[in-house]
């Protein structure tokens, strides 16, 4: 069974920066990618990002994200990282970690991120 933690949420104030992380327990064998989400109160989950075992990543096509997050990947650490700049009120939101694989998805437990003055 693969375990994901997040960690990295916390309070912000408007404009200022915050760096999730996601580490998986171990290697996972069809590594396929791993994503970020959020769920902010009273919504649906909703994409963040992606970072896909080619190398690539992809945003969600928002101008709330693009420009903003940064998505990157240490295979050697089996950690993905969601660099957040800018960050604005209706970021407020738990964000989660998804890995998906050859076989099947896993989702960590989630980390809160609170922008407010």
């Amino acid at each position: 069974q693969v375990q994901l933690v997040e960690s990295g949420g916390g309070l912000v104030q408007p404009g200022g920066s915050l760096r999730l992380s996601c580490t998986g327990s171990r290697n996972r064998s069809g590594f396929i990618a791993m994503g970020w989400y959020r769920q902010a109160p009273g919504k649906q989950r909703e994409w963040v990002a992606t970072a896909t075992s080619g190398g690539s990543t992809i945003y969600a096509d928002s101008d709330s994200v693009k420009g903003r997050f940064t998505i990157s990947r240490d295979n050697t650490k089996n950690t993905v990282y969601l660099q957040m700049n800018s960050l604005k009120p209706e970021d407020t939101a738990v964000y989660y970690c998804r890995l998906s694989t050859a076989m099947g998805d896993y989702w960590g437990q989630g980390t809160q991120v609170t922008v407010s003055s």
